[in-house]
C-alpha cells in the first residue's frame, strides 16, 4: 500500500469535499477532479449488436434505472432500451443481487463492492466467492466443488489499510434469497440496501477486522452482460452508483462515500477463456457513470472483446464509441500491465493493489471529452496460472474449515 492517504501527485486526494451541506442519499460524491464537459460525445442507444452481448435475469426487457426516495424504484418494467424497473429492495426481486445462484463444479461466483470516502482519504474493496477464482486450494482440489471453497475478500485503502481473505469450506456457506453467510461474516439484502457484517482476521499478521458496511442504490441495472462469445462469462452491474456507509470496530473507521456494486459469474475457470482484462468504472458529473470491460480472450476463444457502455442518469444504458487504448505504467512492484480506453492523456492517481497477478488503481482518463477518475483493475491469468504464483498465495490467503 503505498501511502496512509489516497494521495496521487503531490496533495491531489481523490475527491475536494464540496462546501456547504453534505449530499443527499440521492446524490453521489463526485469523483472527478476538474472535470471538462465537451458537448456532441459519441453515445447511442444499445444497438442490436450489443443487445445481442445481453441476457435479462428477471423480468423481461428489464434495464436499469434511478432509484427513488427510500432506496426503491418505480415499479413497472422498462422499455427494451433501459428505463425504471420495480423496487431496488424487497427480497430477491429482479434488482436485487441473486444470492441463490447456482455455481456448477469448475465455476465461479462472486459479488463485489468497491468504495471511496467523500474526503478523499480511505477505500475499501469487498468480493464474497463461491468457487473462490484466485484461490490455490480450489485449483488443487481439482475444482470439483466451488461450494468448498468460499471466501470473503476486504482490502481497505488509506486511512486505516488492512487485508483479510480467509478460505473456507463448504460447512461455513450458507444462503437463502436475503443472506449470504461465509463463516462469521455474511452479507443481507433488505429493503434499504445490502448489509454487510464483517468478522475476519487479516493476513498476514492476525489482527482482527470487524464491522458493518451499508451499501444504497443510486441507479441500479437489471441486465447481464456476457464476456465470452459462448456465453459461459457473465457480469452484472447491479448498482453502477451507490452509496456507502463504513462504521469499522476493528480498525477503528466512520466515513461514507461513494460506492459501486457487481457480481460476476463463469461455469469455467476464467484462465479456461481469458488471458487478461482491464476493468474500470467511473462517476460522471451528471449523475451517470461510464463502464470500460476491456478483454483478451484465448485465441481458440474468438477475437477480444470490448464493452464501452454509459449509463445515463435516467438509467438508460447507451453504447459509446470505444476510446482509443491509452498506455498506463506497469505495476510498480510486480510489473502487471495496465491500459485503459482513453480519449485524451491517461494517468494513474494511485496504486492501491498492487499483485503478482493483479493491480487496482485509481486512474483519470477522458471518457468522450470529460475527465473521469475510475477505479481500475488489470488481471493477468496467465500469471495466475503460473508455476510460481500459486505457492505465494496462502500466505494472504490461509484456509479454514
Amino acid at each position: 500500500m503505498p501511502s496512509p492517504h489516497l494521495r496521487g501527485d503531490g496533495a491531489l486526494r481523490l475527491s475536494d469535499p464540496a462546501p456547504g451541506p453534505r449530499p443527499t442519499g440521492d446524490d453521489t460524491a463526485r469523483l472527478q477532479h476538474d472535470v471538462s464537459r465537451h458537448g456532441g460525445s459519441p453515445v447511442r442507444p444499445l444497438d442490436p449488436r450489443l443487445e445481442r452481448l445481453l441476457r435479462s435475469d428477471g423480468e423481461r426487457d428489464g434495464a436499469a434505472g434511478p432509484v427513488g426516495r427510500g432506496g426503491r424504484g418505480p415499479s413497472g418494467a422498462g422499455d427494451s432500451d433501459g428505463g425504471a424497473l420495480g423496487p431496488a429492495g424487497g427480497t430477491g426481486g429482479p434488482a436485487g443481487p441473486d444470492l441463490m445462484r447456482s455455481v456448477k463444479p469448475g465455476g465461479y461466483l462472486w459479488w463485489y463492492v468497491d468504495a471511496l470516502s467523500d474526503d478523499g482519504r480511505s477505500g475499501l474493496t469487498l468480493i464474497a466467492f463461491i468457487g473462490s477464482v484466485f484461490s490455490p486450494y480450489y485449483a488443487w482440489a481439482g475444482r470439483k466443488d466451488p461450494h468448498d471453497h468460499v471466501a470473503i475478500n476486504v482490502a481497505l485503502y488509506g486511512a486505516p489499510q488492512g487485508w483479510t481473505m480467509t478460505e473456507r469450506g463448504r460447512r461455513a456457506l450458507a444462503r437463502d434469497t436475503t443472506r449470504l453467510t461465509i463463516g462469521p461474516s455474511a452479507l443481507s439484502w433488505t429493503e434499504d440496501g445490502l448489509s454487510v457484517t464483517l468478522d475476519e482476521r487479516m493476513a498476514p499478521v492476525p489482527k482482527p477486522l470487524r464491522g458493518r458496511l451499508t451499501v444504497r442504490p443510486v441507479l441500479q441495472n437489471n441486465r447481464t452482460f456476457f464476456l465470452d462469445a459462448e456465453g459461459r462469462h457473465r457480469w452484472r452491474p447491479v448498482w453502477p452508483r451507490a452509496r456507502i456507509e463504513v462504521d469499522l470496530d476493528a480498525p477503528a473507521a466512520r466515513w461514507s462515500g461513494s460506492a459501486y456494486f457487481d457480481t460476476n459469474d463463469g461455469d469455467e475457470p476464467m484462465q479456461d477463456a481469458f488471458q487478461r482484462w482491464d476493468w474500470s468504472r467511473g462517476d460522471l458529473a451528471d449523475g451517470g457513470c461510464a463502464l470500460l470491460y476491456d478483454l483478451t480472450p484465448r485465441p481458440h476463444r474468438g477475437p477480444a472483446r470490448l464493452l464501452s457502455l454509459r449509463l445515463t442518469p435516467e438509467g438508460q444504458w447507451e453504447e459509446v464509441a470505444p476510446p482509443p487504448p491509452a498506455a498506463l505504467p506497469a505495476g510498480p512492484s510486480w510489473g502487471v500491465a495496465r491500459g485503459i480506453r482513453s480519449t485524451g492523456p491517461a494517468r494513474v492517481v494511485e496504486t492501491l493493489e498492487d499483485t503478482p497477478f493483479y493491480t487496482r488503481s485509481l486512474v483519470e482518463s477522458v471518457f468522450h471529452g470529460e475527465t473521469v477518475r475510475s477505479v481500475h483493475e488489470s488481471l493477468d491469468l496467465d500469471r495466475l496460472t503460473s508455476r510460481w504464483v500459486p505457492w505465494l498465495l496462502p500466505f494472504r490467503m490461509p484456509r479454514r474449515p
